[in-house]
């Protein structure tokens, strides 16, 4: 059991027994490649491996209980938000509207019973999700609070073959396993995972993977300086593209424009772990436990979208995307001196001021065939990119 922090809740026997077996499955996958692998096959196995990683397993990821708190879980006006920006698009082309990763389900709850009342229903709600006990939460919380709405909603084990509508993701990007480079004064090397009685270890090797290779070659970073490169996100911009034969694709995600992405600042980069509302610098700590990520290079996002033949449509700071959405509206149809109106706004101000997540998440719109949001009218920064 790694060192645990007296600020740091202690897991459950039952809890450690299962991250035992994660590392095991980690180590065996490290034997068989012969002593090394990527950094990104490591969070892959760490969050995703079947029946084993973070969120394959049982555990409380979101809320109060879990190891972070999203945007939807904060409060029902995000999700109500969004929906105003998807009913703009929904009404141009009528179709479906597809979440990838759908958390605990409450985004598509609202943003359903917002369609609803706007007359803007898509025709499916489609909901890519990989994790069975999440599919099993997300059905629970819909069929208590939108039973109605129920048959709209479709699980699917992968990317449908066509989509016309809207396609958004929310804090999806960060999750997906991004490689670790490493620029010393003798080259630019890969660092990875080694693993051994004593535990798991960074390594760094030659770069090996051409894609990386391509990756880091246009990127102008001097030495010495770690970061993440992620190959995944656009890949799946790029997957995504391809399917979307008309419509709207909204990330929302922390991160930076290219510029700011690589500044000297970020010399150590930008992964993160987060158990328990805590945010440690180790990746190893607790596999299968805790949460991975790392913060989204947009440019490289907008770059996928535009070679796969979208539009970049807009890209904008969450706060100022939410609020010329209509955001500040849905505070007025609540009594000032009321508990939930001191909840909402207490929520509203965590989604927009800068401090906390207004200004470090951004929105990004792709698209094709389709009229930008209106929210994207005033203070885009698609310059930026």
């Amino acid at each position: 059991m790694p060192a645990l922090s007296a600020r740091l809740p202690s897991p459950t026997p039952e809890a450690l027994a299962h991250s035992a077996r994660v590392v095991a499955h980690i180590h065996a996958e490290i034997v068989a490649a012969g002593g090394w692998i990527p950094f990104a096959r490591y969070m892959e196995l760490a969050l995703y491996a079947p029946g084993l990683g973070y969120y394959a397993g049982g555990a409380a990821k979101f809320g109060g209980a879990g190891d972070f708190i999203t945007a939807p879980e904060l409060t029902p006006v995000f999700g109500q938000t969004l929906a105003q920006a998807a009913a703009e698009t929904l009404a141009q082309t009528g179709g479906d509207l597809l979440e990838l990763g759908a958390g605990s389900g409450k985004l598509a709850r609202d943003a359903l019973l917002e369609l609803e009342c706007l007359g803007r229903l898509p025709e499916c709600y489609l909901i890519l999700e990989t994790s069975p006990d999440l599919r099993q939460r997300q059905h629970a919380l819909l069929a208590a609070d939108a039973p109605h709405l129920l048959d709209r909603v479709v699980w699917l084990d992968g990317l449908p073959e066509r989509h016309i509508g809207v396609i958004w993701a929310n804090e999806v990007l960060d999750a997906l396993p991004v490689h670790l480079v490493h620029w010393t004064p003798d080259g630019v090397l890969e660092r990875g995972v080694s693993g051994g009685d004593a535990g798991f270890a960074w390594a760094d090797r030659p770069i090996a993977l051409p894609a990386l290779a391509q990756a880091v070659a246009g990127l102008a970073v001097e030495a010495p300086y770690l970061s993440e490169i992620n190959l995944a996100a656009p890949a799946l911009i790029a997957s995504l593209a391809q399917r979307l034969e008309r419509g709207l694709m909204l990330c929302i995600d922390y991160g930076f424009p290219r510029a700011e992405f690589f500044h000297p600042q970020r010399h150590m980069g930008t992964l993160k772990l987060h158990y328990r509302h805590h945010s440690l610098d180790d990746p190893f700590f607790l596999p299968g436990l805790a949460d991975i990520t790392a913060h989204v290079d947009f440019s490289a996002v907008a770059a996928a979208g535009r070679e796969a033949g979208l539009d970049l449509l807009g890209y904008d700071a969450q706060a100022r995307f939410l609020i010329n959405a209509g955001l500040p509206q849905r505070l007025l149809g609540l009594d000032p001196a009321t508990p939930a109106y001191l909840r909402t706004a207490a929520a509203v101000q965590q989604l927009v001021q800068p401090s906390e997540m207004g200004e470090l998440f951004k929105v990004i719109a792709l698209g094709r065939g389709v009229a930008a949001p209106t929210a994207f009218a005033r203070g885009n920064r698609s310059h930026t990119l």
